[in-house]
Order: structure tokens, then sequence, then C-alpha cells
């Protein structure tokens, strides 16, 4: 037989193993982000566990309107003397949020500080951890999405490892429960899910933050 066909058989059969091994891997991953992605929407929070429990700070991401009538729902209860909202445009101040938050306290504006340097939920955490750190706060109540909670949690318990969290979801109406029958509520879930595995990944690989 030819050396050079030979040879070319044998290259033939190295690649196509090859390639099998690349598609076997390839679906077992996204098997594997499918069974992850399943797990991740049936363990979002449904309802909030803890709603007594008073704490140093509320934290509130910013994201929606629910977020901060909650925020300022439970300030106005007494479940913390401080509200801390991360994530705010630059030149909004305390009056426009009181205002889109539909409230009319204005004496709670002595109350609410605004974080204006966080652009993501990374930049959130610390955002969140800086002025927890000069305001001496040992315990948060921390107000987002329910699908944002768990990324939400992983980057704030990384970033403030000495404070107590309670979480606190809020439930957009435009998030829907039978979320595979809703495109935009699918494609939302997955990307969220595919951000918390990267958070996760990430904290991995490095250094566990130490306490204060």
């Amino acid at each position: 037989m030819n050396p050079l066909g030979e040879r070319l058989r044998a290259h033939a059969k190295w690649a196509f193993k090859a390639g099998g091994v690349v598609a076997g891997g390839a679906l077992f991953l996204a098997a594997a982000w499918f069974l992850g992605f399943l797990w991740f929407v049936a363990t979002l929070p449904d309802h909030v566990d803890d709603q007594t429990t008073h704490t140093d700070a509320i934290v509130v991401l910013t994201g929606g309107s629910e977020r901060l009538t909650t925020g300022i729902a439970l300030l106005q209860d007494g479940l913390a003397d401080r509200l801390f909202i991360s994530g705010v445009h630059r030149g909004v101040d305390v009056p426009e949020i009181l205002k889109l938050a539909r409230t009319d306290h204005p004496d709670l504006a002595g109350a609410i500080v605004l974080g204006h340097a966080a652009d993501d939920t990374v930049g959130n955490a610390a955002e969140t951890a800086q002025w927890a750190k000069r305001e001496h706060v040992d315990s948060l109540r921390l107000v987002t999405g329910a699908y944002h909670m768990p990324r939400s949690l992983t980057e704030f318990r990384r970033a403030l490892p000495g404070v107590a969290i309670l979480p606190h979801p809020v439930f957009p109406d435009t998030v829907k429960r039978e979320w595979w029958r809703w495109p935009g509520t699918t494609a939302l879930l997955a990307t969220e899910y595919s951000k918390y595995l990267a958070a996760e990944i990430r904290h991995w690989f490095l250094p566990r933050k130490a306490s204060p």
C-alpha cells in the first residue's frame, strides 16, 4: 500500500476520533449546563424567609422599581435605620429616588444613602462593602430580584465575609413563574444562570477574603 495513502488514512481516522471526542465533550457540557439550569430555576426563592429581623442596614440593588419601593417600605417599617441604594445613575439624587418609588415620606431622605460607583453586581458588592466598613455595618437585608439573588449572595458574601446578609427577594411581574412559556423570561433566566456559574467558577480560583 502507498505509504502516503496510509498516512492520510491514519490522519483521517485520528481526526474522526478527535472530532468525536470534542463533540461528545460539547454534548456533555451542554447537558450539564441544562441540568444545572433546571436546578437553578427550581431553587430560586419564591417567598421571603425572614420578614421581621432588624438589621443594621437595608441594601437595594438598582434594576427595577419594585426593588426601590420594597427597600423604602422596609425602611418605613423600621427593619433598619439606614438604606443604601447601590448602582444609582450619576446625577440622580434622593428626592428623585423617592419620587421614582412613589412615596410621600420626604422625612426618610436623611436615612437614605446613594452609591453611584457600581455598574454591575460585582461593583454593587464592592461599593456596599466600602460603605458597610465605613459605617460599621454588621448585618444587612439585601433587596434584589429573586432571579438575581443567587449571584448577588455569591458576590456579597465574598465581598463582606464578616457581615450577616438576609436575602429579601422581590418578584417582578415581568419574570413569569411558568418561564418555559415565555421566551423573554427563559432568556433572562438562562443569562442569569450563566452569569451565576461564571461568578462561582471565578471565586473557586480566587483567594478567599479574610473577615475584617
